[in-house]
């Protein structure tokens, strides 16, 4: 390049470098003038600024992002900001118990809206992996979770999420304290409210297995209810495999060979093992006699419990297959897992795998329902707070009736499901220490699967109107809303889907002779017999009303096995709406009772509760009914052969 070449570049660049500088002097003395006399914006015509603009686009100048930033919800105290827990714990726990226990739910309520948020957050961005071999090629399966995700692990130990049910300082209401613990917990726990649901099962399980593994009480058990981090065990439940997750008297293939020392090798292939980190699990599996022969079926399943790790940190004979690429609770190891020996022991008596693994199932559900109404309530809080601080048309969107009555509606859906909870809670405290009645334990039976099938439809229900609230920004996934309802999506598949559960809730009345739904109906009318207000009457009466519908319906149909069956869904949906508007009524009337519980219950009771009545008079479960069905789902189905 010649000398005059170099001449002429250098002399445009320092034009073009001094004609910034000229505007750059411009655009000072705008801001000056703009920041002592603002009319100044609004009367100059053609400035020698605008003109610049125009003239000129500065070399990396910072995106103009203008000067307004919507402001993002804000979570106050989770415990002081639930009405309906607050009352209902001021009802039914003794005056000098909740002044001992208040204090901490305060104080958790807090660190759940600040600390343990920012956590669950980071917990969904530090998602879990598997290092599958070393540098040099060994194997090692190595689950790596993030340091958020282990300070779940502490934070749970250190709040006693799991040890207060089990202390029983305060008897009855001990298992109450330690649940509402979990209920605060379960949106700020990024996830690790899954393995807790797990331990507090496993812990269950050890005490009702004393007569026959009376040694997990000692190697175990502290472990699992121990507030000490560096001692706290988690537990997992690995039950579901390749043919299915519910149907396990045909679906378990793992079979377990005795080995001379009376431990068993587990061999298998587990299709969606949760808390895959866990340090203990317990699983079901068929023992294989010296013919090699095992039997079929439920009376074949016997439960093992099983370390997942050896003394020397590595895998008890087991083979991380991969991690579950899932919709939604992405922040939880979920692994298919291959079992190749591993060490285990065998802790029901042979054939009794399932009784014996009921009350952790019992338990898991029950913080299934816990989960789903504590998500409804994160997401109506966050609905909420942000109705006072994002405008539209020129007014805040609190003060628009329409979007009001949206968030009315949801805020009646996330009552009835907390009081349903909360009421489950109380009855399984009553049972921990022996002092539930026999009407109590039957009520228990049928509320515990009535509240997981129907509070997992109403997560994602109240989910969807909540992402939908805060409009565009509900679907951005930094605001970290999307992820709610993603795993929302999980609550009405684990512990059985809405049909499954529907199906357990028939064969929890005619395994109990009908005892479960004669309980029901009793402890439904005493409630409403008491009702003294006159706003409720009508939705007293029409919680007594559906009630006897209900009853009628089942009587009318006992001997049609396949009429329940089709209507099991329906049944199911109207026996807790028709119970839970009860309760609300119940609640509302009581000492505590306000009038918005009196609105609660009064809203609640215009659904349509004996829903199992309406659709039988339309002949929804009629054979006719069925071929439509079938007809109707398979026209034009690809391939007639399967059919």
């Amino acid at each position: 390049m010649s000398v005059s070449r170099i001449n002429q570049i250098c002399c445009r660049k320092l034009f073009t470098l001094q004609k910034a500088s000229k505007h750059l002097v411009v655009l000072t003395q705008y801001c000056r003038e703009v920041h002592t006399d603002p009319r100044r914006h609004q009367h100059t015509q053609a400035s020698s600024f605008e003109g610049a603009t125009r003239e000129f686009d500065f070399p990396f100048a910072r995106a103009r992002l203008g000067t307004f930033v919507q402001e993002a919800p804000v979570l106050g105290n989770q415990y002081l900001e639930d009405a309906t827990l607050q009352s209902y714990l001021k009802r039914h726990v003794p005056e000098h118990v909740l002044g001992e226990i208040e204090p901490d739910l305060v104080k958790f309520g807090k660190k759940v809206a600040t600390e343990m948020y920012d956590l669950s957050l980071q917990c969904e961005k530090e998602q879990p992996y598997v290092e599958k071999f070393t540098g040099w090629g060994n194997l090692v399966d190595k689950l790596v979770t993030g340091p958020a995700w282990k300070r779940m692990h502490d934070i749970s130990a250190e709040e006693g999420l799991i040890a207060i049910s089990y202390e029983r300082k305060y008897r009855e209401y001990s298992r109450l304290y330690g649940l509402v613990k979990n209920y605060l917990n379960a949106p700020s726990s990024g996830l690790y409210s899954c393995p807790l649901a797990m331990t507090d099962g496993a812990a269950k399980i050890i005490e009702g297995l004393q007569d026959v593994a009376p040694w997990l009480m000692d190697k175990a058990y502290p472990r699992l209810t121990s507030r000490d981090p560096a001692l706290f065990w988690t537990s997992g439940q690995w039950m579901t495999e390749k043919r299915g997750g519910s149907d396990v008297a045909n679906g378990t293939e793992t079979v377990a060979v005795e080995q001379r020392d009376g431990t068993y090798r587990l061999y298998g292939y587990k299709w969606f093992s949760s808390a895959t980190d866990a340090d203990i699990t317990f699983t079901l599996a068929r023992v294989v006699d010296r013919q090699g022969n095992t039997i079929q079926g439920t009376k074949g399943l016997s439960l093992f419990y099983m370390e997942v790790h050896n003394e020397d940190g590595s895998l008890n004979n087991m083979e991380i297959i991969r991690l579950k690429n899932k919709l939604g609770t992405r922040q939880l190891p979920t692994a298919e897992l291959l079992l190749d020996g591993c060490t285990a022991f065998k802790v029901s008596d042979k054939g009794r795998g399932v009784p014996a693994i009921s009350n952790m199932l019992k338990l898991t559900r029950i913080h299934n329902s816990i989960a789903a109404a504590a998500t409804m309530r994160r997401m109506v809080n966050m609905s909420r707070d942000y109705s006072t601080r994002r405008s539209a048309f020129g007014n805040l969107l609190k003060t628009y009736p329409l979007h009001l009555q949206t968030l009315a509606r949801m805020e009646v859906e996330v009552r009835g499901a907390v009081i349903l909870c909360l009421e489950n809670m109380r009855l399984l405290g009553k049972e921990d220490v022996s002092k539930a009645t026999e009407d109590e334990q039957n009520l228990l039976r049928l509320l515990v699967p009535l509240s997981k099938l129907y509070s997992g439809k109403q997560a994602l229900q109240v989910g969807t109107e909540g992402l939908e609230s805060f409009g565009g920004q509900g679907y951005i996934e930094d605001t970290g809303i999307p992820a709610m309802l993603r795993d929302a999506q999980v609550l009405s598949i684990w512990e059985g889907t809405t049909n499954i559960l529907s199906l357990d809730v028939l064969r929890a009345i005619a395994k109990s002779k009908g005892q479960v739904l004669s309980s029901f109906s009793k402890d439904i009318n005493a409630r409403m017999s008491e009702v003294r207000n006159e706003h409720l009457a009508a939705s007293a009466s029409r919680v007594t009303d559906a009630c006897e519908d209900i009853m009628k319906f089942i009587q009318d149909n006992t001997t049609k096995q396949n009429v329940l069956e089709m209507a099991a869904r329906d049944l199911a949906f109207s026996l807790c709406r028709t119970y839970t508007g009860a309760l609300l009524i119940d609640h509302a009337c009581s000492e505590v009772g306000s009038a918005k519980d009196v609105y609660v219950a009064q809203r609640w009771c215009e659904k349509e509760l004996a829903l199992v009545k309406t659709n039988a008079k339309l002949g929804q479960y009629s054979e006719d009914s069925t071929k439509n069905d079938f007809d109707l789902v398979f026209e034009c189905y690809h391939d007639k052969d399967r059919l």
